[in-house]
């Protein structure tokens, strides 16, 4: 089932996550709903809270940003992946920037200074631990799923004069003064 994605000025989006087990209920489901509704709104990674679920829980699926005949073993077996419980044990210092937009977010994009490599600890979907290194594209699009559950969206990482900016679009988003192909929630005060 395709599900609404919350705008921009919900407030769950600002709200860091808890953690659940393998009782948590119809996480099945849950799964089978998100990846639906990521693939209908053409996102490439989608957190549980943009839709309505304050837990730490996010799936990704990085595969149009690789080219078939460019990528590793590695990244072809982990371009697709749940995150169930994420921790972010080290970040390397070094890091580039990239464009990026969120799909709570529509119609804006900036640049944003991310790590270029990471180590995560989690779950999986079968609540099997996993602890992999992730670089490059795949270590950006999980950094930017891990910041919504901790209630960081991208807008958060750009300078307050580049938000002054765009504020006027952020209010828009949020009274659902926009048109998009994909169900959204949007948050009116």
């Amino acid at each position: 089932m395709i599900l609404p994605i919350l705008s921009y000025g919900n407030p769950i989006l600002k709200k860091k996550c808890d953690d659940i087990d393998s009782s948590y209920p119809n996480l099945k489901n849950l799964l089978q709903d998100m990846w639906e509704t990521m693939y209908n709104a053409e996102g490439v990674g989608l957190a549980a809270p943009q839709i309505g679920k304050s837990i730490r829980l996010f799936i990704i699926d990085a595969s149009p940003f690789f080219e078939e005949n460019n990528v590793t073993e590695f990244e072809l077996n982990n371009l697709k992946r749940v995150f169930i419980n994420p921790n972010l044990t080290i970040v390397e210092a070094e890091s580039c920037n990239f464009n990026e937009g969120c799909l709570s977010i529509p119609e804006i994009r900036e640049d944003i200074k991310r790590a270029d490599s990471i180590k995560i600890d989690f779950y999986d979907e079968k609540f099997n631990f996993q602890s992999f290194n992730f670089s490059g594209i795949l270590a950006r699009v999980i950094l930017h799923e891990y910041d919504h559950i901790e209630g960081i969206l991208f807008t958060d990482r750009i300078s307050k004069f580049k938000k002054t900016l765009i504020q006027k679009k952020l209010n828009k988003i949020s009274r659902g003064q926009i048109e998009v192909n994909y169900p959204m929630k949007f948050f009116k005060k």
